[in-house]
């Protein structure tokens, strides 16, 4: 007789990774979970937990598939902390500390501290969002500001002291006041996944401020949340992220975060093992074949994107942030190193890039890279693919030229650059995006960032001064295209002054009117100073957090900040949906001082430092003209007509006087000219006007 044959049915998965609710009702009500975490490197691994009567247990997981460890634990209801180690052949070995080092799960959902121990804790995703939508925001209409969670709000005067520097801090009324009047659309925040210090800030008493350390890409960085979370636990401190981004959202505002995948916070080689090092170093790090760390961060070690299980770990936690906490859009830092393939070149093909633009829930978020790493041919600005939009340092580089560098050459009696580089950035560095088939809405246009200087200190600053960050100023980039108008740092010249403040308006106004994604840094707006530090990731005081107390300069400046951009929402209002996104229906139309259209002599001509451009759709309205004058000398300039294809003459206009970052043309905001008039043009001046058809 034939016997049947028996399967053996496995009770647990290896799928999802993570801590799970087991299935059966029987099973939750013992508090039973699925463990299952990649740990190719141990042969065998237990989860320690601290039980309802607050005493260590320990127990294995049993299952091994395709390098997962798995199996299901009784006794772990919601609260419980934990960790794994790998399992020592020590009969009755003491569970917890103890027993040898412990790993954070790396898709733990939370992080509490144990004594001198993190562990995991586990927690629900349950949260009432209400009727709260997502904004939604077009990419063409949006307009990033880059944030710190605590620098943002630790000295504001009108927010409660026990919310300072926290994410209900974050979304408080004052705060979201500001955002408001500012019209900005978007809050991208650095780091707020869990991180931790480095060690040699630690011996140097000091911390990593920024937070780019990840060592739990699924946990909320419980020190930003209020004590009162924090006393209540990972649970709170998780509800008060979720309610921030409510608040958020209920004013109509996103909320993009800065991601650091690129590598851990367990440093180079004998770093701390907290997680991923215990659990699988070779497959979670690049290493070359003798197995030493292939470092394209600078942070001692690099995540390897060539392990599909890596890439997997990225997904889901970019999923988890996107679903769960209703997250908007996602900045990838030194995302280069996420797109290396095995021979650890990049590749715009990536799988990581193929599945994120597939994947159903991130590919409706907002996708940034910073397109560089440390790394060979690290530099990759406008080779990202088609759903994803770059930081654009070539604009950064190509600004900062024209309005900084080039100043100290001409104040010193030489020669600057020329427009054509200018005319490029503007019109939103058509030839860096056009190979990978991307607009003008891929290009992110910023002058400043949480690295390196603040645009207030790109103009008082010669030199970079990063002596507290202890490490003799050694640390930051060198070259930094500014000027500091003639004196180091901090003056009390009123002329010094008027320049300084000129050229800050100059900066922000050029990046409101131009073609991409405007972003700017938290304090940009009112003239925030970090006093020459370009590299104070190491510095959380009141250097690195805003100071609300603004005097006469920092409200005015705040005041022109505001009225930039409702001038750039007022002009988008005005064309098409599709505009910039349709190349073919953008246009340009350059001129000189003299009102003719610019030739190539002209564009590459060092003394032609005035530009004056008409922009906007061939589909909407007219609307858009500029004057540049990036020369030391007030000129004489002829407002320009529109030319017309193959008519014997242009089109005439009426431009109206919007906005000047010369003060002398302040009481003549409203003025209407004519094409053909003439008028003057300040030295180092922007001025915006309204272009429509003459009456």
């Amino acid at each position: 007789m034939t016997m049947p044959l028996a399967f053996v049915v496995t009770p647990s998965q290896p799928f999802p990774l993570g801590l799970t609710p087991a299935r059966s009702a029987e099973q939750q009500a013992s508090h039973t979970v699925n463990l299952a975490v990649y740990a190719p490197g141990l042969e065998a691994v237990d989860v320690h937990f601290i039980d309802h009567e607050g005493a260590w247990r320990k127990e294995p997981l049993p299952e091994f598939t395709d390098g997962v460890h798995h199996g299901l634990v009784a006794g772990m209801p919601e609260g419980t902390r934990y960790a794994f180690a790998a399992r020592t052949d020590a009969e009755g070995a003491a569970p917890g500390p103890g027993h040898g080092t412990l790993l954070l799960d790396p898709y733990g959902r939370a992080v509490d501290r144990v004594g001198d121990q993190w562990l995991n804790v586990r927690v629900h995703a349950d949260f009432d969002w209400g009727v709260v939508n997502r904004p939604g925001i077009p990419m063409r209409d949006t307009i990033i500001y880059e944030a710190h969670v605590k620098g943002q709000s630790m000295l504001h005067p009108d927010i409660p002291e026990e919310l300072r520097g926290t994410y209900a801090g974050l979304a408080h009324p004052a705060m979201i006041e500001h955002f408001h009047r500012l019209g900005v659309t978007s809050i991208q925040l650095l780091p707020v996944h869990f991180h931790l210090d480095e060690s040699h800030l630690q011996d140097l008493g000091l911390t990593n401020y920024w937070g780019y350390n990840t060592a739990a890409f699924f946990a909320p960085h419980p020190a930003y949340a209020t004590e009162a979370a924090r006393s209540a636990g990972p649970q709170a401190v998780q509800d008060e992220f979720k309610g921030m981004v409510k608040l958020l959202h209920l004013a109509g505002l996103e909320v993009f975060l800065d991601v650091v995948y690129n590598h851990t916070a367990e440093e180079g080689a004998g770093g701390p093992p907290i997680s991923f090092r215990g659990l699988g170093d070779r497959e979670y790090y690049r290493t070359d074949p003798e197995g030493r760390y292939i470092d394209t961060t600078g942070c001692g070690n690099t995540l390897d994107f060539s392990n599909p299980r890596v890439v997997q770990l990225a997904l889901d936690s970019l999923r988890l942030w996107a679903e769960e906490y209703r997250i908007d859009g996602f900045r990838f830092d030194l995302a280069v190193s996420l797109c290396r393939d095995g021979q650890h070149a990049f590749t715009p093909a990536h799988p990581f890039l193929v599945a994120a633009a597939a994947d159903p829930v991130i590919s409706r978020t907002k996708l940034i890279a910073e397109p560089w790493d440390l790394g060979f041919g690290g530099w990759q600005t406008g080779r990202f693919p088609m759903g994803w939009a770059d930081w654009n340092d070539h604009y950064r580089d190509t600004i900062r030229d024209f309005w900084l560098s080039d100043r100290a050459e001409l104040d010193s009696g030489g020669l600057g650059g020329t427009t054509a580089r200018l005319a490029d950035a503007l019109s939103g560095s058509h030839g860096l995006f056009a190979a990978s088939q991307r607009t003008a809405l891929a290009s992110v246009n910023f002058l400043a960032a949480h690295d390196g200087f603040t645009l207030a200190d790109l103009t008082a600053y010669q030199r970079k001064h990063n002596e507290a960050n202890g490490e003799q100023n050694r640390d930051g980039a060198t070259h930094n295209r500014s000027y500091n108008h003639g004196f180091e740092g901090r003056t009390e010249v009123e002329a010094i002054i008027a320049a300084r403040t000129q050229t800050v308006k100059n900066l922000m106004a050029t990046l409101m009117v131009s073609l991409g994604v405007p972003m700017f840094t938290a304090g940009d707006e009112f003239g925030r100073s970090q006093q020459g530090n370009n590299n104070a990731y190491c510095q959380d005081n009141e250097l690195t957090w805003l100071n609300w107390n603004l005097d006469t300069a920092g409200r005015e400046l705040l005041d022109h900040t505001a009225w930039l951009i409702r001038i750039r929402k007022d002009f988008l209002l005005r064309q098409p949906p599709s505009y910039p996104g349709r190349e073919d229906s953008n246009y340009f139309h350059w001129f000189g001082a003299d009102g003719n259209p610019m030739d190539p002599g002209r564009w590459h001509d060092p003394h032609e430092r005035l530009l004056q451009f008409l922009i906007g759709s061939k589909d909407g309205y007219l609307d858009g003209f500029v004057v540049i004058n990036g020369g030391p000398e007030k000129l004489d300039v002829t407002y320009p007509a529109l030319p017309r294809d193959g008519a014997a003459q242009a089109h005439e206009l009426a431009f109206e006087l919007r906005y000047s970052t010369s003060h002398l043309a302040e009481h003549r905001i409203g003025t209407v000219f004519a094409s053909g008039q003439e008028d003057v043009a300040e030295p180092y001046s922007l001025a915006i006007y309204r272009a429509r058809n003459a009456s």
